[in-house]
């Protein structure tokens, strides 16, 4: 087992009805320990930027201004495959298929207003820590 870093979000629509600990608490509880984090309101080119591998697809725009309807939590997630377990916390994009138990069964309040991101590769996990986090904010 490899200890990894991941990139977790909790949206808009989560900040607004401050679940911040209640979600931060699954991802502990899950033994995932938030080694950066930080509360953030994103700008709209920040949100173009990040989501730029889903310019072409049609919910682009939208993804975009939800982003930036609200504060956001942006934080590193470390521990055992935290990209894997990061995803299981999470549960399915879309809240109806979720497994119970996972922040978006219990909190999302659709596919769109989903309250978390998670990275889902190491590979996007390390350019979407670099993209909110220099080295000197994550504290492993």
């Amino acid at each position: 087992m490899a200890t990894e870093q991941t990139l977790s979000i909790i949206k808009p629509d989560a900040t607004r009805r401050n679940l911040t600990g209640k979600i931060i608490a699954k991802f502990e509880e899950a033994g995932l320990r938030v080694v950066a984090q930080k509360r953030l309101h994103m700008t709209l080119a920040m949100a173009q930027a990040f989501y730029a591998v889903h310019k072409d697809r049609p919910f682009y725009n939208d993804l975009c201004q939800f982003m930036v309807s609200g504060p956001v939590v942006v934080q590193v997630l470390q521990g055992e495959n935290a990209v894997a377990k990061n995803r299981e916390v999470m549960g399915a994009t879309n809240p109806a298929n979720a497994a119970p138990g996972t922040v978006r069964k219990e909190f999302a309040e659709s596919i769109e207003a989903n309250s978390v991101h998670g990275s889902d590769s190491l590979e996007n996990a390390r350019n979407e820590i670099a993209f909110f986090f220099s080295q000197t904010e994550i504290v492993g």
